[in-house]
């Protein structure tokens, strides 16, 4: 028996748990929202999927009642205002750092030994912020935004090359965010064949581009965040961890020592298992690359400051 809950009921967090169920994921799903009712009648509209899509997961949803989120194997945390259009996810620090606070609080109190991944914007320094504030160990206090900003340049890769999308290969590190994420084009693949022999260096150029801006375009055009793609990367490292899949996923990692920075957390390639962070790999970035990565890093780190004036940590 596996037991996850989502804090946020918002089109990201129903996605979440949506894929969750249909995938089976776990055998129970908790969705919690603050909204009288929202999140009981979103979970009672999938439960009438069931038959529809064969799955048989059970589906809790509560107004605000964290007792029935208790013994979460993994806690999945979307809560917080989204972005509008013209809005840096920088901007919502400050109203969703409060959030951030109180939702920890009560996973610590019902579900003391579950994994946190943090979905939230600045997910960089929100996740720095559950780390700091809920006492639990670096491996199990992660953020989300690697899987979701990798899964984006593999969408605009594919476009690129013309090539099957699945069989695409690449990774995005960095802070999460417009000028912070770092798609590595050097490590880029179909089936193992560098994307170089695929596609122009235009083309190319233009992908690494769009991915980078991959979260706000998508804001403009439906005028909030994006969820159909965050839902299902955050369901995908549940899956990773509830079914102990070990997978290789860029995710945002408190870092002590790896690539030459600390106490702060940033995405990076990470091993995904059933407890949790199972190692942080290193990978061999080009020194343009790396001159990057230590740029996201310190711009991440000015972001993470603010949590220190306002007094959330």
């Amino acid at each position: 028996m596996s037991k996850v809950t989502v804090v946020g009921a918002g089109a990201v967090g129903a996605t979440c748990a949506n894929v969750m169920a249909c995938r089976e994921v776990a055998s129970e799903v908790v969705l919690i929202d603050i909204k009288e009712g929202l999140s009981e009648g979103k979970m009672l509209d999938m439960y009438q999927c069931s038959t529809l899509m064969d799955f048989d997961t059970k589906l809790v949803g509560a107004t605000n009642d964290y007792k029935r989120s208790a013994n979460s194997d993994v806690v999945v945390i979307t809560s917080g205002i989204p972005r509008k259009p013209g809005m840096t996810r920088e901007e919502l620090i400050g109203t969703n750092a409060e959030i951030m606070k109180g939702v920890i609080a009560q996973i610590v109190r019902y579900s003391p030994r579950a994994i946190v991944i943090v979905v939230a914007n600045p997910m960089d320094t929100l996740t720095y912020l559950a780390l700091k504030a809920s006492g639990l160990p670096k491996h199990r206090v992660f953020g989300m935004g690697g899987a979701l900003d990798s899964s984006r340049f593999k969408c605009y890769l594919a476009k690129a090359t013309g090539a099957n999308i699945n069989n695409i290969d690449g990774m995005v590190i960095g802070g999460h965010g417009d000028t912070t994420m770092i798609p590595l084009l050097s490590k880029a693949s179909v089936n193992g064949v560098p994307v170089t022999q695929f596609a122009s260096k235009k083309k190319l150029a233009e992908a690494v581009a769009n991915t980078m801006v991959g979260g706000a375009t998508l804001t403009k055009l439906i005028g909030t965040s994006a969820w159909y793609a965050p839902g299902a990367a955050a369901s995908m490292m549940v899956e990773s961890i509830l079914h102990d899949q070990k997978k290789l996923i860029p995710c945002s990692c408190y870092l002590d020592g790896e690539y030459g920075e600390h106490d702060l957390c940033i995405g990076v390639p990470a091993v995904i298992g059933r407890k949790g962070i199972e190692k942080i790999v290193e990978l061999d970035l080009t020194k343009e690359e790396a001159e990057k990565f230590a740029a996201s890093a310190a711009a991440v780190r000015k972001t993470n400051q603010v949590l220190h004036e306002i007094k959330a940590i």
